[in-house]
């Protein structure tokens, strides 16, 4: 999975989630203070990007500093896909 990728799912799930459409977000985009989640939005939140981004969310493993931001989140959404966090954005498939 590419960080756009990434950024796409959290965008979408993030519109399930809040009930309002979230596009053009930043990687500097705050969860809580920006797009105003709340706990109870952040399961829901995790568990739409574990359908949406195959991912599997293990509660043991969540730290909430991975809850900052967008980018902190896409991490978050790479690392459990095994793809590098550091990907870079524009990067093609060849």
């Amino acid at each position: 999975m590419q960080r756009t990728d990434a950024i796409a799912a959290i965008e979408s799930a993030l519109t399930e989630v809040l009930d309002r459409e979230v596009t053009d977000t930043q990687q500097s985009t705050r969860l809580f203070e920006d797009l105003h989640l709340d706990s109870t939005s952040v399961l829901e939140l995790l568990m739409s990007l574990e359908d949406s981004a195959g991912i599997e969310v293990d509660p043991e493993e969540i730290d909430a500093d991975d809850f900052q931001t967008v980018g902190t989140l896409t991490d978050f959404v790479l690392a459990s896909t095994g793809a590098p966090a550091g990907e870079p954005v524009a990067a093609a498939a060849h």
